[in-house]
């Protein structure tokens, strides 16, 4: 085993917690070491809300993952996301002293430091401050001013926004599960590294991750992220409605999404009929397939239409602003059936379901192609591409008088292409729930690796504080 190129993804979200355990091969594809799941019972919508429930799923999750891959996890890549997260704009500027030096790398960061140091709403604190376009001088549309000269360095930021208590909550979590913060990223950006190209990035597309608790968008052209905005309603809130509109219990309600459900009402017949089992030898409940994919469509419909307004806010009908590569969905309730045909349908736009499994070795198991681990994989990428300065520490079970803490080096892009994911027809069962029929997903080319940049610069010092001082 190659241990250097070992990272560990930690996905919390609302329905379930995952912990991967990944490694780049000699092709420069994903290899997944192992991975554990658990129930999500301390986290709504993205934001924690029982300590100790969520430190139990945590655990739970990472000792799966270690017992699947016979290493032990110390330090873990975090996603954050949940309703708490907002996004604005922003445009600062700084006045060069040294006018006749080129523009270098400190003096974005100073740039970047004036829009730190806004003041926000009490609470909140700023988590990605995301420069759009440079102006030197008064000459706009620059993308990278380095190496000019000018004395007035102007940006225009989209600026990323969290309560810094439910991100302090997040890391209590961790390091209450013995864990350390290896590296945080957005989920939504986490995502969009697994199942975005470069090429989609640059024409302008919509990531729509659909999770259990939320649904989050994020809006790239020119390979730069646009427009952020988390939806307080995910599959959870479907699941609801059809426990509510049918009558039963939240475990059938969910069995009947997955195996049953559909987003286009009119693909049903009136006579198509699903059984449900009576509680306690009662009798056994009918429910017609039609209501279901009427109460299903509503919902989502509900959904898609405020993606679409955030689409609008974004400006998207301008020319500079097209989104030629339209829509990808991902995340699990992506895989509700004709969901894809529902999208483009209320938005117009050109959709597609986004998988990881580009991303993936030939050799990897089916399930982790699934777009409800879209997160994990791009948590466990942006593990393993980190530069040398920092560490991924994985020790082996068998020498746990030694451990070891490995670099992590850059790595080069691949070249073979991964296998599709198949599709999946499965028995229902309500026992396997967690594993919902996938669909078939798109070879894209991967995205081009990223150098260290202010980014990763904040990412280390907030590290560094969940790390010290929690």
């Amino acid at each position: 085993m190659n241990p250097e190129k070992i990272a560990v993804g930690l996905d919390i979200g609302t329905t379930k917690i995952v912990a991967m355990i990944g490694r780049k091969n000699e092709y420069g594809k994903l290899e997944i070491l192992g991975m554990g799941k658990a129930k999500s019972l301390g986290v709504h919508r993205g934001v924690v809300t029982n300590i100790t429930q969520t430190i139990e799923s945590i655990k739970l999750a990472i000792e799966e993952a270690e017992n699947e891959s016979d290493l032990a996890i110390k330090s873990v890549v975090v996603g954050i996301a949940g309703q708490h997260i907002r996004s604005l704009q922003h445009s600062d500027y700084i006045i060069r002293q040294n006018s006749d030096d080129v523009i270098e790398d400190k003096d974005i960061d100073n740039l970047i430091q004036n829009v730190h140091n806004l003041v926000m709403l009490p609470g909140e604190e700023i988590i990605h401050v995301l420069p759009q376009e440079y102006k030197v001088d008064g000459q706009a549309e620059i993308r990278e001013p380095r190496g000019m000269y000018g004395s007035r360095l102007e940006a225009n930021f989209h600026i990323v926004v969290g309560q810094i208590s439910s991100i302090k909550n997040i890391g209590r979590c961790v390091k209450s599960s013995n864990l350390n913060v290896a590296d945080i990223t957005l989920e939504p950006l986490a995502s969009a590294e697994a199942v975005l190209s470069q090429e989609e990035k640059e024409a302008g597309v919509v990531l729509v991750d659909i999770g259990g608790g939320t649904t989050d968008v994020a809006i790239f052209k020119d390979r730069i992220i646009r427009h952020t905005a988390v939806i307080p309603f995910g599959g959870n809130v479907i699941t609801e409605d059809i426990k509510e509109g049918c009558s039963i219990i939240e475990k059938q309600a969910e069995l009947l999404k997955i195996k049953f459900g559909s987003a286009w009402p009119g693909e049903n017949k009136e006579n198509e009929i699903v059984s449900i089992p009576g509680l306690r030898g009662r009798e056994p409940k009918e429910i017609s397939l039609k209501n279901l994919s009427k109460i299903i469509h509503a919902r989502v419909v509900e959904i898609i239409e405020q993606v679409y307004l955030e689409i609008k806010n974004y400006g998207y009908d301008e020319n500079k602003k097209k989104l030629i590569a339209g829509i990808v969905l991902t995340g699990g309730g992506s895989q509700l059936k004709h969901i894809k045909q529902l999208v483009e349908f209320v938005t117009g736009m050109d959709t597609r379901i986004g998988f990881p499994n580009e991303h993936l070795a030939s050799e990897s198991d089916d399930e982790f192609s699934s777009p409800a681990y879209a997160t994990a994989v791009g948590l466990v990428l942006k593990g393993v591409s980190k530069n040398q300065t920092d560490e991924i520490s994985v020790v082996d079970p068998n020498n746990s008088n030694h451990p070891q803490t490995f670099k992590q080096p850059s790595i080069p892009e691949p070249e073979p292409e991964a296998p599709k994911a198949e599709e999946k027809e499965e028995d229902i069962n309500p026992d396997n729930t967690d594993k919902p029929e996938e669909n078939e997903g798109p070879k894209n080319k991967k995205a081009g690796q990223q150098r260290k940049g202010f980014l990763e610069n904040w990412a280390d010092k907030f590290r560094n504080f969940l790390n010290d001082d929690l």
